[in-house]
Parts: C-alpha cells; structure tokens; sequence
C-alpha cells in the first residue's frame, strides 16, 4: 500500500511539472517588466506584462484594461496569428493584420531600460507565446491530461485518508489493549483526580482530534494543488492557500517589523531595573543605620523606597507605552481613557487611604509593636500597609481600622516614652475621711513596691483627686516600662491595694456606699479585723 501510494505521488508532480514548464519560463520573462504600481495586461486571467505610463488622456490603468480586450478578441478571431510591428516616430504599434493591437511608445521605456524597439520586440514575444499556450491549454489533449491529474490527485486524497484511518484504528486498538500498563489513577494523597479510565476516554478523544485535524489540513494543502491544474481555478489556489497563510505571513511581518521596539523597550526595562535595585540598596543602608541622612529617620526607608519604586514604574511606563502596538490608535487610547475613568470613580476610598497611610507614615505617630489606642479601641500594632493599620488587643482580637480613621481622629502612644521615661499607671481607690491621708498615702506607695512589674528606679507618686460627700478619692500612679501587660500590672496593683489596706485597718470605699456608725462591723472580713485592729 506505501508503494502504491509513492507511486502515484511521484506520477502526480512529474505530470504537473510537464505542465508548468512553459508557465514557468513564462513566469520568469513577466517579473521583469513588473512594477508596484503599474497595472497588468491579461489574456484569461494570464498575466503577460505590466503598463506603467499613460499615453495621451489614457491612464496607464486604462490603457492595460484596452490592451487586455484587443489581445483576447484578435485571439477569439483568428486561427493563425502573426503580431506585425509598425514603427513611426518615437513609437511602434503591434498590430495582427489589419487589427491594432497597442502603441509602444518612448515613456514606456523609461522604467525598462531598453528602446522602443526592443520592448515592442519583447512584447511581441510575450503576446505570441501566450497565444501559443492558451491554444495548447484548449487542446483536447491537454484537458484530458489535466482531468487525468486531478483524478490522480483526488485518487491520492482518499488513499491518505485511508491509510490515515488504519494508522487511527491500529492507535486506539493499541492504547485499549495496554490501558493497564500505559494508565495510572492520577491521585494525590486520598484525592483521585483522574481514574484511568476517564485517561482512556481523553486519549481516544485526543485520537479523533487528531485523526480530523489531519484529514482537514490534508485536504486544505491538496485542494490548491487540484485547482492549479486549470488555468481559470488557478486564482482559487492562490485565494484558499492566503486564507490560512495570509494570517501567519501578516502575524511574522509585524512581529519583524516591531522587534526594533521591542528591543527599545527592553532597555527601557533593564535600565529602570538596574535603577530600582541601586535605590533600593541605598534604602537599604539607610535602614540597617549604616547610611545617616540629616532629618531622615530609618522606618522612613522602607515606605519611601515602596514611594519611589512606584514612581520609577510610572516614569518607565511613560517611557515604554509609545512602543506598544496599537498605542496611537484611537481604540487603545480610549481604553485606556475608560479604564482610567473606572480606576478613578471605583478607587476613590482607596486612594483617600493610600494619602492618609503616606501621611501617617511620615507623622510616626507609631510603629510596628507599639500599644496604641485609636478610638475605643486598645491594642498592639501588628501591620500598616498603604492602606490600614491592624490592632492585636489583650483578648488576641485582630482590629483593622482604615488608615482615613486614624488620620482623622485622636492616636494616644502608650510605647513612645515608655522605655525611656516610663509609663504611668492610675489606680483609683476611694477612703473614708476618718482614715488619715498620710496612712493612705503610705499604703498606697507600699502597694507599689510590692508590684514586680513596676520600675523601682521612678518614684511613684500619689494625687488626691476628690472630696467626696462620703469619702476621698485617691489616685495611686506608678511608673512600669511594660506596656503589653496593662491587665496583669493592674491586677497586681489592686490586689496589694487590698492587702495593704486590710494589715493597716483601712476600709476601702469604693464602690460607694453608706456606713452607719451604730456598732455594726465595717465591710473587712471578721479575720482581717481581728489579725489588724483599725488604728485609733
């Protein structure tokens, strides 16, 4: 079957080449008159040679469009044609026999470089080997022989296909018969993705694609070579062979034509890239404190880098748009027009907390770890981007608070000063007035001392801060250089606050209430009174 099937190929291109031998030789002689801008002269859709020039009020297109009918009818009239030259001055007219056929004249030799005679000569050739072919082309020899090819080439179509659908059965019959062998389970841990047989089902799927797709394509190259058998189907060759080609010719041309663009543009990149790094080396050195700027802090570094990075991005986009394909047309620009509009209306709280973050980071009312409080809400602070800040409180709650909020409300830093002059701490308590203030006083700085999470190096203070109907309000402040643990450095204070106060006899007031003095026991447990006798 492969034998047969080489057979009838190497038959098929020698017959074509017998054919097209003439074409060819005519083909060669043609390209040498053909301008970009001249028009052709045809005999059936033949192309014999090219007008550039016009000659009196006849436009060279026009003088093509004469040409071509006097040359098909005096071809349609006669059985025996001579073309005779007729020279006058500065001209030569072709004529077959009393019929005039065209006017070479001395303009007509400007872009062939040759005289008049001489291209008349030339155009004699041309026009009678044509006349010579077209007869040969209408013999019935020739027509009998070109039926003959294209039977042998319609011949050699199906045996592909069917040498094609053996190769496709003896596949599918090889992969159902190694299914077991060749398919796994595509699985991932317990997942099965794929079994093997869906696998199966892809792979035949794939076969038939397969099988199609090259029938199709085989088709679509073997049609063109049937159509250029005849002479009058030889444009449909040319026209279904730029349908699939013509796309791929055009992709390849610009493709070529925009590669000095795109080298532009990658320099552009690399430069920029290069630039980014350097500065980015140098935010670098600022933030480690090796590199000391007057003024410029070291957590500035990072956010003014981010700044300056987005700034260069711009500038490179700038610089490389005018380079992209399809940039000055009206279409590309008023995409990007809308999808700047879009960006601008839908971004508009974004943008305005982008502004607030910048600022903020230049304000430094905080950073990174520092216990803050913004608003009602008390916490550490675990990140800020460009756009929030997020709060872990003492109850391990994660707050995110827009960075427009912070700028515009109140921020109270409780680590800014703490390791360097300390934190203070208030606990309020309220004590009778028959309680010297001197014995609160002294109570109050013991419970301080026995705090452990207290600086022992400041000196705690206390302020009384009310006198009440009933009793007086004392405000004990202590200094701690801990600032994540409020809740535990207040609940030691309170709790010395009550042991202190209970050795020393003194009854704590708070919440308010009344005392009557009518020999009912005071609000201290029968043990504390009894151990510690109130002093007199």
């Amino acid at each position: 079957m492969k034998r047969y099937l080489f057979i009838v190929l190497l038959v098929s291109f020698n017959l074509l080449n017998i054919v097209y031998s003439q074409s060819n030789k005519q083909n060669i002689v043609k390209e040498e008159f053909q301008l970009s801008d001249a028009f052709p002269v045809k005999l059936f859709n033949d192309t014999l040679f090219y007008i550039d020039t016009k000659l009196g009020t006849l436009t060279a297109e026009e003088r093509a469009k004469y040409i071509s009918a006097r040359i098909e009818r005096v071809f349609d009239d006669n059985d025996s044609i001579q073309i005779i030259l007729s020279q006058n001055e500065n001209t030569v007219d072709l004529m077959c026999g009393e019929t005039f056929i065209m006017t070479v004249h001395e303009h007509d030799t400007i872009s062939k470089n040759m005289s008049v005679e001489q291209l008349a000569e030339n155009y004699k050739l041309l026009i009678v080997s044509s006349f010579v072919k077209a007869k040969k082309d209408r013999s019935l020899l020739t027509i009998l022989v070109r039926i003959g090819l294209v039977l042998l080439v319609l011949s050699a179509i199906w045996l592909m296909i069917y040498l094609l659908r053996l190769g496709h059965r003896y596949l599918e019959s090889k992969v159902i018969t190694n299914k077991d062998k060749w398919l796994r389970n595509l699985s991932y841990k317990d997942y099965t993705f794929i079994t093997a047989n869906q696998e199966l089902k892809v792979a035949l799927w794939f076969l038939n694609i397969l099988k199609w797709a090259t029938i199709i394509l085989l088709i679509y190259l073997l049609l063109p070579l049937i159509f250029s058998i005849f002479p009058f189907s030889r444009g449909w060759a040319t026209a279904l062979f730029d349908v699939i080609w013509g796309p791929f010719k055009k992709i390849i041309t610009s493709v070529w034509h925009y590669l000095p663009n795109l080298f532009a543009i990658i320099v552009i990149y690399f430069v920029f890239k290069y630039l980014i790094r350097f500065i980015k080396y140098i935010f670098n050195e600022i933030e480690v404190g090796k590199l000391k700027i007057s003024g410029f802090h070291r957590d500035w570094s990072a956010p003014t880098f981010s700044i300056v990075r987005f700034l260069l991005y711009a500038f490179m986009f700038v610089l490389i748009f005018p380079y992209l394909p399809g940039s000055d047309s009206r279409v590309f620009q008023g995409v990007s027009v809308f999808l700047g509009l879009l960006v601008s209306l839908g971004s508009s709280s974004a943008i305005s907390n982008m502004v607030a973050g910048l600022v903020i980071t230049y304000m430094r009312p905080f950073k990174i770890g520092d216990r803050i409080k913004i608003g009602d809400v008390v916490g550490n602070v675990v990140e800020k981007t460009m756009l929030v800040t997020r709060l872990r409180t003492s109850n391990n709650e994660n707050i995110t608070i827009p960075n427009s909020a912070i700028l515009s409300g109140n921020t109270t830093n409780y680590s800014s000063l703490a390791q360097t002059e300390g934190l203070i701490l208030s606990a309020m308590v309220t004590i009778s007035y028959n309680v010297p203030w001197r014995n609160v006083h002294e109570a109050l700085l013991e419970a301080a001392k026995r705090t452990e999470q207290l600086n022992k190096e400041k000196k705690h203070f206390v302020l009384q801060t009310a006198l009440n109907d009933f009793n007086v309000e004392y405000q004990l402040n202590v200094y701690t250089n801990e600032t994540n643990a409020f809740a535990p450095i207040y609940n030691d204070v309170y709790q010395n606050i009550q042991d202190v106060c209970a050795e020393r006899g003194i009854e704590i007031m708070s919440p308010h209430y009344l005392v009557q003095r009518d020999g009912h026991l005071s609000t201290m447990s029968i043990n504390e009174i009894s151990d510690n006798p109130p002093s007199k």
